[in-house]
């Protein structure tokens, strides 16, 4: 599932295509269940013939910020992929190895197709149409964003704060990293590659952490968010030591690591990879 490093890297491929230039057409395919049941055509009106003036995104949603009001909102779900076309992209794990367009060039499970003036395409795919995009006004105003809390990659609570806000938790660390009342983009691996790098039980309670403790939380999010973010998402540079090789299941995944086992098993509600021997 598309976590906050793989939106960031879709913010910045819409960023570097889109901002400053103008929407020439915009092709919206029609999904009551994706467009939360609004008219394809009033999407479609809203962009055409728009100037992009920014590409926003909080947590796991972006937005395309127009000249005017409404603007674009958008979430990825479990596999949804936003990229150049006719440019290099990376794939998601769940992607695997299918041809990403048909025997015509046309994206498979194409949702939306952006074209501006100079000529540069994006595209939004999604096979499972777990996705979502609809059209709002200011992010400080629409419900689905408002509900966030601080976003885990740009605006991380210091030291002390986070000690405080989990001082009063009593609930397990792997179901708190995946609250996005209080870190807004972190999803399933980023939560298990924290807990793994911090050395910490993802069974633990939030309010059983040492300052110290917290301290070490802290630090492996923010490390492990900063390498995503700066190799755009690409797993394949993620560092060898890294749980995300390993952790899953199947063929995709190894019973052990670094000599250690892994353990697989709910934890806050969501199948967690972890490795008991190192994380107490």
């Amino acid at each position: 599932m598309p976590e906050l490093p793989e939106v960031e890297s879709v913010r910045r491929i819409m960023e570097r295509v889109l901002k400053g230039r103008r929407i020439a057409k915009a092709e919206v395919v029609p999904d009551d269940i994706m467009q939360f049941g609004q008219n394809p055509l009033t999407i479609q009106e809203a962009l055409e013939g728009k100037l992009v003036t920014a590409v926003g995104r909080h947590g796991k949603y972006w937005w395309l910020e127009l000249e005017e009001k409404p603007w674009l909102y958008g979430h990825l779900g479990m596999s949804g992929w936003i990229r150049e076309l006719g440019a290099p992209t990376m794939r998601l794990k769940e992607h695997g190895n299918a041809p990403l367009d048909d025997e015509t060039g046309r994206p498979r499970f194409l949702k939306l197709l952006l074209e501006t003036e100079e000529g540069g395409r994006i595209a939004f795919t999604d096979g499972r149409r777990l996705g979502r995009m609809w059209l709002s006004s200011d992010p400080t105003q629409d419900d689905r964003l408002t509900k966030l809390g601080p976003d885990a990659y740009t605006a991380l609570p210091e030291l002390d704060a986070l000690i405080a806000i989990l001082k009063k938790r009593k609930a397990p660390l792997k179901a708190l990293l995946l609250d996005q009342g209080l870190f807004a983009g972190v999803g399933n691996w980023i939560a298990d590659e924290t807990l793994y790098h911090a050395r910490l039980s993802p069974k633990r309670l939030g309010s059983s952490l040492t300052p110290q403790e917290v301290a070490q939380l802290r630090k492996a999010l923010v490390d492990v968010l900063d390498h995503a973010v700066r190799v755009d998402a690409d797993y394949e540079q993620f560092p060898e030591d890294w749980l995300f090789h390993h952790r899953w299941g199947g063929s995709k995944g190894t019973e052990f690591i670094d000599g250690k086992q892994i353990v697989r098993e709910p934890v806050g509600g969501r199948t967690t990879a972890w490795v008991p021997e190192i994380q107490l």
